[in-house]
Order: structure tokens, then C-alpha cells, then sequence
């Protein structure tokens, strides 16, 4: 087996287009995130990176959107990495997470910062795809500071150079990379800065190159892709047509040489 199909997903802590969540019931917001399943089902991906998924948070119902989707879609195996939680009457857990067909390992969640509202991050796992281990990283970036952008590309990067130095052995390819980068496409933002930090491991393409995932119902902006390494081969890249969220899904096919 040498081939993956992997999504890429903000959901949006589940509220649809609706600027807050907090003003739905949670009747509402499990009627949405089922919807959003049934769009996961017909997308039939072996491995869905998901941002802003709630855990148990008083905005978004108090339950965990992660459980809810996985029931709903029968993945056998879920991660998810808390980026922001914070305890009492306004109570918050969210962050990032994997959906998979495939064995999650080595799971690990890493917040940039420790802010208890709008914290972002990333979630670290090996894949373990037939014989092969292929790390993977899941990241939400700042959304509107260029310069905090750029640092957590850097916090990224150590992050997995450290990984490498420990774990090489065991993969097979470099790491992928996938998320919301809430980048402004310029040569001096974070995609194109993680591509040169990246290059100590391999050559990088991003995909897609020109896809428009936000705002979904008339995207302006590219935010969301996946990097891949130098010996993955991207046979399909889609954004895919969606109003289930504020961003577009983005839905990849590689092959592993």
C-alpha cells in the first residue's frame, strides 16, 4: 500500500457560516457536525487533519465534536491536540485533530503560547501506512500577525528537526505537512518560510498552488494546504465546494514512492 488520501479541514468549531457560535443550542451544533460528517463520508479520505474542533467547550455545547464526528463517520481512530482550554463558567477545550482509517502514533499536541481564548498550535502522529511510519503535522498558525506567524514556523520546525533526530529511522518519508497557515501568500510569510526550513529534510511543494479556500461561499484567500516532500507524489489536489464552514475543505491524493 503506497497510497494516502488526506483532508484538511477548519471547521470552525462546528457553527457553520454563523459569525459566533456561541448563540446555538447544542441540538443545532450536533445537527451541523453531522452534516459535516456526511461531506467526510463522501470524501472517503484515509486521514482528516481538522482545526478549531472543540473538546468540551461552553460555546460550542459542551461536548466533544471529535467523538460526535467519529461516531458519525466510523474512523477507528481519532487524536486530538487541546491548543486552548480553560476551566470555569466560560469553559474552553479546543484545538487540532486527526480522523483515520490508518494507526495513529506517537501523538503529541503542542500550543504556541498559553493563552486561555485563541491559542493556536499544532498535533504531531506517524501514520503507520502498511509497513511504512509517515509523520505527519496538523497546525493552525496566527491569523492576523505576520511576524507571530514566523516565529511559530520556526517553533515548528525545531519541533520536528528534534523529532528527526530521534524518530529518522523509523520513517519512510519526511514529514508531511498540513493545516490552516492563515498566510497572506507573500514571499515573506509562512508557507514560503517553512519551505526553506523544511528544505534540511527534503524539497517542498505546496498544494494547491492556487486554491482559494476562504471565505467559503466566495473565496479570496488561499489559508489551507498541504506540504509535501521531495518522493511523494500529489496525483490529486481539490478544493473542495463546501459552505459548511467559514473555510473550504481541502482534499489531497499522494503517492509514496
Amino acid at each position: 500500500m503506497n497510497r494516502l488520501r488526506l483532508v484538511t479541514y477548519n471547521i470552525a468549531h462546528g457553527r457553520g457560516l454563523r459569525p459566533i457560535q456561541g448563540f446555538q443550542t447544542r441540538r443545532s451544533m450536533q445537527a451541523h457536525l453531522r452534516r459535516i460528517a456526511a461531506l467526510l463520508n463522501r470524501l472517503d479520505a484515509d486521514v482528516v487533519a481538522l482545526q478549531e474542533i472543540d473538546q468540551d467547550s461552553r460555546w460550542a455545547g459542551n461536548f466533544d465534536h471529535l467523538e460526535y464526528l467519529r461516531e458519525h463517520t466510523g474512523y477507528p481512530f481519532a487524536l486530538h491536540g487541546v491548543t486552548t482550554r480553560r476551566a470555569g463558567l466560560f469553559n474552553l477545550c479546543y484545538g487540532n485533530a486527526f480522523l483515520s482509517r490508518l494507526p495513529l502514533e506517537e501523538g503529541e499536541s503542542v500550543a504556541f503560547g498559553r493563552r486561555t481564548v485563541g491559542e493556536k498550535g499544532f498535533l504531531f502522529t506517524e501514520i503507520t501506512l502498511g509497513a511504512r511510519r509517515i509523520p505527519v503535522i496538523n497546525l493552525h498558525l496566527h491569523y492576523r500577525s505576520r511576524a507571530a506567524r514566523l516565529v511559530q514556523v520556526g517553533e515548528v520546525f525545531r519541533y520536528l528537526e528534534k523529532r528527526h533526530n530521534t524518530r529518522a529511522p523509523f520513517w519512510d518519508v519526511p514529514p508531511l505537512v498540513c493545516g490552516d497557515f492563515n498566510t497572506s501568500g507573500k514571499a515573506s510569510d509562512a508557507v514560503a518560510g517553512l519551505r526553506r526550513e523544511l528544505a534540511v529534510f527534503a524539497a517542498y511543494t505546496l498544494h494547491p498552488e492556487n486554491g482559494r479556500t476562504f471565505p467559503s461561499p466566495l473565496p479570496t484567500r488561499a489559508l489551507d494546504f498541504v506540504l509535501t516532500p521531495a518522493g511523494v507524489a500529489v496525483t490529486r489536489c481539490e478544493v473542495v465546494r463546501s459552505w459548511l464552514s467559514d473555510h473550504r475543505p481541502v482534499l489531497t491524493e499522494l503517492e509514496l514512492g
